[in-house]
């Protein structure tokens, strides 16, 4: 059977094919929970995507909106062998070929009235000219050869099927060719223009355009269909958000062992790529309800976002429909009811408008928690991540614990979710009261911000929704929304990834694309714990087309699963600057995101990747270093240099007591760096961090004048640098238990004393440089105000630098996870440290005189 010989029928409610619970719609493949995307006049919409942490197109919903996981055909259950397994892999297998071949006839339909359109363009009465047709077709031609060749490998495959068939190979080579979508999508909206246009000046064109025959299935009564051509030119934009659920579904179906499965994660992480870079260009919407004018009422965009109401911090679901922004919190409900929205309230879209920095007043006073209170938590949540892990190997069937686990873990999560957001996010309505949300992401505001422009921009009327209409549209929110649980852990399947743990080091290169010069510069977010955080920025490169950086990073990652990079352009007009000071006033000129794939990342070589971003190419390059591998110490061969040589050998050399190193970065440092925002945590870079390095090592005689010049947070950068790559850890390898032990300890008098016994059993090079930066941190830490860093954020950069297992400690069995490793002792390192931070000033000289009795043998 070929396509090329095989028709469809397009009335779609005639022909779904059922096999199981798995529905194949002729109109294209459906996945296990895509909804239909047809408005309530029969009109077609564009596609979503949902590419938060949270995705999961495992749910199907009923006719009465409650979402319900598909049941197989008997015999067929996951979670069977792998015979089963790949029985169920087939189902999806021939379903996706049936909806392939319907799409090869739609493309085909497409190309028909392309070819006598193109033999009239050279003659004396054209009905369109070759520009207008290359612009329509624009293509058409490329994607119908790729899905034909796609077709025609897949389909023996199918009817051949055994065990041990690979289809991975096919789906990657498919996903690999997706360039041509984009080119597709990037001409979408002016071939749709220029189809309109000339079908209005050119009769002929428009009977042709508006009557294109798709041939009909063989055992149909209707052997052709007729459809508009904008109907068929929609079908490649819906095609890859459904290739992309196909292979979600094939990859739950797929066992890890067998050979298709790395392929078909590639292939996968390859549509998520692309899909990213799209969805920002296609306008996704959803039918809710009709309004009263008998307009469709559309669902664009909806997500969890905390909002600032009444001084305290409360988590929203927000609706974004074609009209007007909605506002709900979840009702809670008594066991076994469906789920309900509450609206809060609502803005039509026309009222809407975003407070200018020159009118807004500051964000309102809304309840933070100290930074030292979300780091804890973070903590918390790796440690009963790692007790999970243990107990479900301990307790094999065994739930009850991990079931209270898993709740104890949602508590932290949620909350780490509703405190951890502070950049704000101001909504108003015209003449009247104003919004703020709070969010964690620069990216995640511009998004809302674009999409509630990009609908002003249409002709919108103000609108007072009757209580029954706005009853009528909260209750449909539960069906239509797109993001269906807060992105914690506790709601992931088991068998989704637990994210990246370690160090990603990112060089950001180059970008292009700029149509006029400015001031320019990049940040990088990463997800950690259900929501982005920006780690990184690059240098101001000013008035420039095409700025060259060339800045490489190292951003720690605490269960990551996607990079993001924005780029800025520069404000330097101080009257725009805001009191607020999470506000960010530069301007956003493209923005994008990459998944960190374990298996392209976590190479020895650096992987080039470019994000396409509103025109904008930015290159960059990366590579991964997991936790494990970064807690190995590696002492340096050649004793000459500082980095990775003994403290006592270096201090001996130099005939001092701190080392020279630590001695000129702390100077530096309380020069012009104590009043930097961020000052130890935001990253240095990484190129200026490696030539201070070099220059340190080789004793340059140019190193004051290179410290003076440098950026400051390379010097901070260095000085933790030096201290991490030391053979062994400031506090020492055989002191680490007695440390742990000690800070253990409820009596504050021993405590005290046993505190004070360990730091006098330290070597004297290690003990005085100790104290030297303690000292130091305390300075920096009375600019809290300023600088933002508290005392114990100081602890939590430094404790697990200064204080860490030796390797023979961490690679003791009971550790397992990367999370584990992660988890395991670090806030015990961090109170530590924190201990000696707000203790009074300790003298080396009293220290030594200090003779109390220490019973515990160190």
């Amino acid at each position: 059977m070929h396509a090329s010989t095989t028709a469809i029928q397009w009335d779609d409610s005639e022909m779904d094919r059922e096999v199981g619970d798995f529905n194949y719609n002729t109109d294209g493949y459906e996945g296990d929970g895509a909804e239909d995307r047809k408005s309530q006049d029969g009109s077609e919409t564009m596609p979503f995507i949902d590419e938060s942490p949270t995705m999961s197109p495992q749910l199907c919903v009923r006719p009465d909106g409650e979402a319900v996981s598909p049941t197989p055909p008997e015999g067929l259950l996951p979670g069977g062998d792998i015979e089963n397994c790949l029985g169920m892999k087939k189902l999806v297998l021939s379903g996706f070929l049936a909806s392939e071949e319907i799409y090869i006839n739609q493309l085909e339909a497409l190309l028909l009235p392309m070819r006598p359109l193109k033999a009239t363009a050279t003659t004396s009465k054209p009905v369109l000219t070759m520009e207008q047709i290359e612009t329509i077709f624009y293509k058409i031609q490329d994607i119908y050869e790729i899905h034909k060749e796609f077709y025609d490998a897949l389909f023996p495959n199918i009817q051949q099927w055994d065990d041990k068939v690979t289809v991975g190979h096919l789906f990657q080579k498919l996903a690999s060719q997706l360039g041509v979508y984009k080119a597709f999508v990037d001409n979408y909206k002016v071939a749709l223009e220029t189809a309109e246009k000339c079908s209005q000046a050119n009769s002929q064109f428009q009977k042709i355009s508006e009557n294109v025959k798709v041939k009909g299935p063989k055992d149909s009564k209707d052997r052709t269909t007729t459809v508009t051509m904008e109907a068929l030119l929609y079908k490649p934009i819906d095609r890859v958000t459904r290739s992309t659920l196909v292979l979600h579904d094939l990859l739950k179906h797929t066992p890890k062992e067998h050979p298709d499965f790395a392929l078909l994660q590639d292939a996968l992480r390859i549509s998520q790529n692309f899909l990213s870079s799209i969805n920002e260009e296609i306008d996704p919407r959803r039918t809710a309800v009709t309004t009263p004018k008998g307009e469709a009422r559309q669902l664009v965009k909806d997500g969890f976002l905390v909002e600032v109401s009444e001084g305290s911090r409360k988590l929203r679901h927000v609706f974004l429909f074609t009209d007007l922004l909605l506002c709900a919190k979840m009702k809670k409900t008594s066991v076994g009811r469906n789920q309900q929205y509450e609206c809060k309230w609502y803005i039509p879209l026309a009222d809407l408008t975003f407070q200018t920095l020159d009118d807004s007043d500051s964000c309102p006073h809304v309840q933070t928690l100290p930074e030292h209170e979300i780091e804890e938590m973070k903590i918390k949540i790796s440690v009963i991540k790692s007790e999970i892990q243990k107990e479900k190997k301990a307790q094999k069937g065994q739930s009850r614990i991990v079931d209270r686990l898993r709740k104890k873990m949602n508590e932290q999560e949620s909350c780490l979710l509703l405190h951890s957001p502070t950049i704000p996010f101001r909504i108003h309505i015209k003449h009247g009261k104003s919004f703020v949300f709070l969010l964690s992401s620069d990216y995640e505001r511009s998004e809302w911000r674009e999409s509630i422009q990009k609908l002003q921009r249409k002709e919108l009327q103000s609108c007072v929704l009757s209580s029954l209409e706005l009853q009528v549209l909260t209750s449909s929110c539960f069906k239509l929304r797109t993001v269906h649980n807060i992105p914690v852990t506790s709601n992931k399947d088991d068998e989704e990834s637990s994210g990246l743990y370690g160090f990603l080091h990112v060089i950001v290169h180059s970008a292009t694309g700029f149509k006029e010069s400015a001031n320019l510069y990049c940040t990088l977010e990463v997800d950690s714990f259900g929501y982005f955080v920006s780690k990184a920025k690059t240098r101001v490169f000013r008035d420039t087309t095409e700025p060259q950086w060339n800045e490489e990073f190292e951003i720690e990652l605490e269960g990551s699963q996607c990079l993001r990079i924005l780029c800025y352009e520069k404000c330097y007009d101080k009257s725009k600057l805001n009191k607020d000071d999470n506000e960010i006033v530069d301007k956003i000129m493209g923005k994008g995101q990459v998944q960190l794939d374990p298996q392209t990342v976590q190479s020895k070589n650096w992987h080039v990747d470019v994000i396409e971003m509103n025109g904008i190419k930015v290159e960059f390059s990366m590579k991964f270093t997991s936790r494990d591998l970064s807690l190995k110490r590696t002492p340096s061969k050649k004793q000459s240099g500082v980095f990775g040589v003994k403290i006592s050998v270096v201090t001996k050399r130099e005939r001092s007591k701190v080392p020279y190193i630590v001695r000129q970065c702390i100077e530096e440092v309380e020069k012009r760096g104590i009043d930097e925002v961020g000052i130890y945590r935001i990253s240095g870079v990484a190129t200026d961090i490696q030539a201070l390095k070099a220059a340190f090592d080789t004793n340059t005689k140019d190193i004051l004048v290179m410290l003076s010049d440098m950026d400051i947070n390379a010097i901070a950068g260095t000085l933790k640098l030096y201290f991490r790559e030391l053979p062994e850890p400031l506090l020492t390898d055989r002191l680490y238990p007695a440390f742990m032990e000690g800070i253990a300890l409820s009596d504050p008098a021993a405590k005290e004393n046993c505190m004070m016994h360990l730091l006098r059993s330290l070597p004297d090079p290690n003990l005085i440089t100790f104290l030297t930066l303690l000292e130091h941190l305390k300075r920096v830490a009375e600019k809290e105000p300023v600088n933002k860093m508290s005392l114990h954020n100081l602890a939590t950069v430094f404790g697990p630098t200064l204080l860490r297992p030796s390797e023979s400690e961490s690679s003791k069995p009971h550790i397992t996870l990367a999370s584990d490793i992660w988890s395991h002792d670090v806030m015990a390192q961090v109170q530590v440290l924190l201990y000696y931070l707000q203790h009074p000033p300790i003298s080396f000289a009293e220290l030594k005189r200090n003779t109390l009795y220490f019973s515990t043998d160190v």
